[in-house]
């Protein structure tokens, strides 16, 4: 397995395709580059396709400190140079989001686009925090497992949810999300919390940027993706039907068709 060393985080990461252009996919909470599986198999005989994961997740080393999205914006800028793969095609679902648009805004040299899946550039909403921190509480003393029934609607929109034909795959997620270390997991989960919005920064964003939001998107709503695309000049919006928080898992076609459309249409 590839690691890099980045200050204290050894951070594990997934490098596929030979192609020069380069896309690099950040993950959302809960989960690790392997819920970006379908669009690197998608991608990776016309791009090089990098994932990785945050440090706390997948399997990535849990570190005491550097879980504020400002030093997971420096991981990655890092992640990016070390492989040489900038100036690249970045894409973040969620946390990866947060991630992608202080990338964008603070070393934009090292994108030539942006794609932003279920996220949102405003602080987190008060009326989610005391539940949030409730969850994470049960997680870090007592693990997971006894809080992953509440997580998956969070995660999951109600069509994926209550599909018959995808029972096991929703419960090898079920079982993925339980087994995130609870050190690590809650340390990231607070990072998330705390953040501190962006949205009056959005309109110095000046590169391409496809903005990707499910229609049952429950976490970050598709109000905050219409927001994001009103700030940013050179944005495109899509909404994917019958998807919730994790799109590029419920509904992947639609979203390689978004990413591969957008991709296709950038100057060459």
């Amino acid at each position: 397995m590839p690691y890099l060393e980045i200050g204290d985080a050894r951070v594990h990461y997934t490098d596929e395709g030979t192609v020069k252009e380069t896309i690099v996919f950040s993950h959302g909470l809960l989960f690790s580059g392997e819920m970006f599986a379908d669009q690197v198999a998608h991608l990776k005989d016309e791009y090089r396709c990098i994932t990785f994961d945050h440090r706390g997740q997948g399997k990535s080393k849990v570190t005491t400190l550097g879980y504020d999205i400002d030093t997971l914006t420096l991981d990655a800028a890092r992640l990016i140079e070390e492989l040489v793969a900038g100036p690249c095609h970045f894409v973040g679902l969620s946390m990866g989001g947060f991630v992608g648009m202080r990338l964008a805004l603070r070393r934009p040299e090292l994108l030539r686009s942006l794609t932003l899946i279920e996220t949102s550039a405003d602080q987190e909403p008060a009326e989610n925090k005391p539940r949030y921190r409730v969850l994470n509480f049960v997680a870090r003393w007592f693990g997971l497992g006894l809080v992953v029934d509440k997580v998956m609607p969070i995660m999951f929109g109600r069509s994926y949810l209550s599909d018959p034909a995808r029972k096991e795959e929703r419960n090898r997620w079920r079982k993925y999300i339980a087994s995130n270390h609870r050190i690590g997991i809650t340390r990231a989960v607070n990072g998330v919390i705390n953040r501190k919005g962006i949205i009056d920064e959005l309109h110095q964003i000046d590169l391409p940027v496809l903005i990707i939001v499910g229609d049952q998107d429950i976490a970050t709503v598709p109000e905050k993706s219409e927001r994001m695309h009103a700030a940013i000049r050179h944005s495109s919006l899509v909404t994917i039907p019958k998807a919730g928080h994790s799109s590029t898992i419920e509904e992947p076609r639609a979203v390689n068709e978004a990413i591969s459309n957008f991709l296709n249409a950038l100057p060459k």
